[in-house]
């Protein structure tokens, strides 16, 4: 499937990780790292597990510090805040797990309702139930208001996490694995979807996975993460018209008949 062209403004840079090292001990997973996000943007980054993809997604969000270099995200330099102003950019900032990261024990609406509720004290009843019910309708999903989470599907729990992070209407959105241990239409579902918040919302979005054809349908554009650095950036086919026998043998595991 085709992805539609979207409004990009590459002089409005919303990410830039700057120079960055990552090394847990002896493993260097991050090696002078550049990497920057623009305004509308949905950037994919490519990479076998264990490569350092989910470590950059915690270095953006402050949950972890880089070694060396900075991380400037919408205006800010995350390594240098301190907690209340870590907290304040966070709000700023959606994160779709793996896991959907729902609370077993609420209702969907309470799941929804939750960060509401924890960040904007200020709303009425009728303005809760009023965001409630438009994020849900935002993921096509209106009809599980009051469902439990372990009754729906994995599609449907990915959706309502989602939708959970979109409540808060963030700037940019970070998805991590978002078609992990999905069936084949679900993950056209989910690609659909992250396009659609794309454009619904004019969020910017970093979307780590090593599923290539999530890659393909949802990434403006593309790197890939190779030896703790990002050897190769581009378009899909770019990224791929290579020799580089460390490239190779990816595109094959996802598409070889």
């Amino acid at each position: 499937m085709e992805k539609k062209k979207v409004n990009i403004n590459q002089d409005d840079v919303v990410i830039h990780v700057d120079n960055v090292s990552k090394s847990f001990g002896d493993l260097h997973v991050l090696r002078h790292v550049d990497l920057q996000l623009f305004n509308g943007e949905n950037l994919v980054v490519l990479g076998r597990s264990g490569t350092g993809k989910s470590v950059l997604i915690k270095l953006i969000s402050g949950l972890l510090k880089p070694d060396e270099g900075d991380i400037h995200v919408l205006g800010e330099i995350v390594n240098r805040l301190d907690e209340r102003e870590l907290r304040a950019l966070r709000q700023r900032i959606g994160f779709s797990f793996q896991n959907s990261a729902l609370y077993d024990s609420m209702t969907v609406r309470e799941n929804l309702e939750f960060p509401l509720v924890r960040n904007k004290r200020n709303l009425t009843r009728a303005e809760i139930d009023k965001e409630v019910e438009e994020v849900l309708e935002g993921v096509g999903l209106s009809q599980a208001i009051n469902q439990m989470p372990s009754e729906l599907s994995g599609g449907q729990r990915k959706r309502i996490g989602i939708a959970r992070t979109l409540i808060l209407r963030p700037d940019i959105m970070l998805y991590d694995e978002p078609t992990a241990g999905l069936d084949p239409l679900t993950c056209l579902d989910i690609n659909s979807l992250i396009n659609q918040v794309q454009e619904q919302y004019r969020t910017s979005s970093i979307i780590i996975t090593h599923d290539l054809s999530c890659a393909k349908m949802v990434g403006d554009r593309m790197v890939m993460l190779l030896d703790g650095k990002f050897e190769r950036q581009g378009t899909f086919e770019e990224i791929f018209d290579t020799d580089d026998e460390r490239v190779k043998p990816f595109y094959d595991y996802n598409f070889i008949d």
